[in-house]
């Protein structure tokens, strides 16, 4: 049998002299993301998108009725209702497969037959794990971004890096698109402007990861100071955003802004005004080892530890667990991108979530035994089904090893949470996590 039957990558790994009969693991990912996420199970037969409905709360009363008007039947009382809120989930569907001849792999070192139940094993965790951080990164991009293009002269439209949360705004908890019947205020530069309209490039120019470059129009002209480009751009509605030095846009990020412990705790105050339920306790932190290397350097951090002894756990590990409130999560999935004005410079951040910061839809009819007969060999791995496919070719020879996933994600809105409600609440329409930019 010769080896130039075999496909151009499968031939590195026949040889005729001596291997060691064992593939060696390629380097792999540190998942985290979708572990944040809590699990809903779409029901079969209901269609591919899902629509959950969330209950509020009603304000406080903190005014004595009035004896006069405790009369009639009403007993001088207005009725009023608590408000609701809506989250949508989309099923899609995820798959990848691999062909093996099991007649011509018994010439390689190893089996392949179990290198490719790995590598698809692998190849499924890190897809959805993306896909939960994409999720979580789409909402709490929202709302922030900055002028891209300086205006020429005053106008109503200016051009900007991210169009992400100001295309949509939630009238009676369900997301409407802004229009002049349903504006949204957001801050440019120095000043207060009523976005009517929100339009994406055809051609997508944005430096923000998976963002959406394009333009906003306002019911009245843009001031040139205001629509200067570089000027930040905030919506009412923005998802809290934290960065050093009070910086308020990714490009003001300087080569000194490095993440410190006071970011952190800044965002825990931030969860913790929001009413945001923990997570066992504490909140996930997720976050690279450079960003974990630089809040080893912080002096603040530092003078916590003072004194402490090599024993200590914190400095055993290298990383901090459920400490300051948080629980520390090393990942190298999280978004690290060049900066967008300084060489050399890198944009990172770290993200802290609370509970309900993420939802995953996993569709029931996985494996379902009308679509894989009870004989077939499929297999349900953490929601993924993992599926070997008998030999159907002419000589019997060839498998397919595939895996497959039907779900998908969405990070819910708490709109219905307001001062009103909770008095400390922020005016955040995703409330559940914050994100921290810095330079690394």
């Amino acid at each position: 049998m010769g080896i130039q039957n075999f496909p151009a990558a499968l031939q590195p790994i026949i040889q005729q002299g001596f291997l060691e009969r064992e593939f060696q693991q390629a380097l792999r990912s540190r998942l985290g993301y979708r572990a944040v996420a809590d699990r809903d199970e779409i029901a079969v037969g209901i269609g591919e998108t899902l629509t959950k409905t969330r209950a509020g709360l009603k304000p406080s009363v903190t005014t004595p009725l009035s004896p006069a008007l405790n009369t009639n039947l009403d007993n001088g009382l207005t009725p009023s209702s608590w408000g609701v809120e809506q989250y949508t989930l989309t099923l899609n569907f995820y798959a990848a497969t691999a062909d093996l001849n099991m007649v011509t792999s018994r010439v390689g070192i190893a089996s392949q037959f179990l290198q490719n139940a790995y590598t698809n094993g692998e190849q499924a965790a890190r897809s959805l794990d993306e896909l939960a951080r994409n999720a979580l990164f789409n909402a709490y991009f929202g709302g922030n971004t900055r002028v891209s293009a300086t205006l020429a002269s005053a106008g109503p439209t200016i051009a900007v890096d991210d169009i992400r949360g100001f295309q949509t705004i939630f009238v009676n908890g369900v997301q409407a698109a802004v229009s002049s019947g349903n504006p949204l205020a957001v801050t440019i530069g120095s000043d207060s402007y009523t976005l009517i309209g929100a339009a994406a490039d055809s051609v997508n120019t944005s430096t923000t990861p998976y963002g959406i470059s394009g333009e906003l129009t306002f019911g009245s002209n843009v001031t040139v100071a205001d629509g200067t480009g570089g000027n930040s751009v905030q919506a009412a509605t923005a998802s809290a955003i934290l960065r050093p030095g009070g910086r308020t846009n990714t490009t003001l990020l300087q080569a000194t802004d490095t993440l410190a412990m006071g970011n952190l705790l800044d965002a825990v105050a931030t969860l913790r005004k929001n009413a945001v339920p923990e997570i066992d306790g504490v909140y996930n932190c997720y976050l690279d080892p450079v960003s974990a290397r630089q809040l080893f350097a912080d002096p603040d951090f530092k003078t916590l530890f003072t004194g402490a002894t090599s024993s200590n756990a914190v400095f055993q590990d290298g990383m901090v667990n459920d400490f300051l409130g948080l629980r520390f999560i090393p990942t190298t999935e999280a978004f690290v991108q060049q900066h967008p004005t300084l060489a050399n410079l890198h944009i990172r951040r770290p993200i802290i979530c609370g509970q309900g910061a993420l939802i995953e839809g996993d569709f029931a009819g996985i494996g379902a035994d009308d679509v894989a007969p009870k004989d077939s060999i499929v297999t349900i791995v953490d929601g993924v089904a993992m599926v070997t496919r008998e030999p159907i070719d002419r000589l019997q020879q060839i498998i397919a090893q595939s895996w497959y996933w039907i779900g998908g994600f969405c990070a819910p809105s708490d709109t219905t949470t307001t001062p009103l409600t909770v008095p400390t609440a922020t005016n955040a329409a995703f409330k559940r996590a914050v994100m921290v930019e810095h330079v690394g």
